[in-house]
């Protein structure tokens, strides 16, 4: 059966359940993310993303928990630190395994991360915070933009550079405090500023603005701030539309879930393509989460027909 998703939701939440606070095992997420693929929903969720250590175990993982015909598509995800080599590394362990197919890769930046060689595949490079964030992002453009780019020391093809984009954490992490709506919309205009598309990762577990209990997996005991999807697909649109930090600030903002849902709702198909060319997808480590929320608000998450 195919599901059926509004053009604004498809393929918008990544599966990141082994990442925190999620945590799940290998095993399990497997299992879970066939069970998304079987789900009305399943137009809203991307891949899986994995870290390049599960490489190794992914192969028995799919064999036993993976009932699909079709490939498990997985992206692996390199935490800002790591080094380069153990992605490249992941990507080639997993390059002969028919039951996979790995659909990109995410890294954090670094002036050395085009020595990443892997191809041509989507490269998703998460950018810092503060003064280093403007040089990552030109930088990032200019692997998309200039003739002279090269990835893995290899001029890259320009459906290769068009296939590299930003990437920003919106979830506060032990070394990395929440960004509020002002940082964020710092990001979303430069990032569309500069002709180039961007994904969220962390944090974006609500479909609006609020201030929310702990989730069950975190040690957290006070209430916690997080951004919303409808409001970071509207902020989206306001900075496409030419708006500044302050006003796109202001939309991140809100808080009523009713009017940003029929905002949403009343994007048309150009619209919403527009949007989603700019942010392109996020990583939730449980996706039902924002798509219950945003089904509850009445948008079309899918339906299996």
């Amino acid at each position: 059966m195919a599901p059926t998703t509004s053009p604004l939701l498809r393929g918008l939440v990544d599966d990141a359940a082994v990442f925190p606070p999620g945590n799940a095992p290998l095993e399990v997420a497997v299992a879970r993310h066939a069970g998304h693929r079987e789900a009305g929903y399943a137009g809203c969720v991307g891949p899986l993303l994995l870290p390049p250590s599960a490489a190794g175990p992914l192969p028995g993982a799919v064999e036993t928990h993976w009932p699909p015909a079709e490939p498990l598509r997985v992206v692996l995800v390199s935490r800002p630190g790591a080094p380069v080599s153990a992605l490249t590394e992941a990507v080639e362990r997993l390059a002969t395994e028919k039951r996979v197919e790995v659909a990109g890769v995410e890294l954090g930046w670094t002036k050395g991360w085009r020595a990443l060689a892997v191809s041509d595949l989507p490269v998703a490079v998460e950018v810092p915070r503060g003064a280093e964030q403007s040089a990552a992002l030109e930088d990032i453009a200019r692997a998309r933009d200039d003739a002279s780019a090269t990835l893995g020391g290899v001029a890259a093809a320009p459906a290769e550079r068009a296939s590299v984009v930003a990437k920003f954490r919106t979830g506060p992490t032990p070394t990395w405090p929440w960004p509020e709506e002002r940082e964020l919309a710092e990001f979303l205009v430069g990032a569309v500023a500069r002709g180039l598309p961007f994904r969220l990762t962390g944090g974006l577990h609500h479909a609006v603005r609020g201030t929310y209990p702990p989730g069950t997996a975190t040690a957290v005991p006070a209430p916690e701030e997080n951004h919303g999807v409808l409001d970071v697909l509207l902020a989206t649109r306001a900075a496409l539309d030419g708006a500044g930090p302050a006003e796109v600030a202001e939309v991140l903002g809100r808080r009523d879930g009713v009017t940003l849902a029929a905002e949403a709702m009343a994007l048309d198909d150009d619209a919403a393509a527009r949007v989603r060319a700019a942010f392109t997808a996020y990583g939730c480590c449980e996706v039902t989460d924002p798509i219950g929320e945003l089904a509850d608000l009445g948008l079309d998450v899918g339906s299996a027909t």
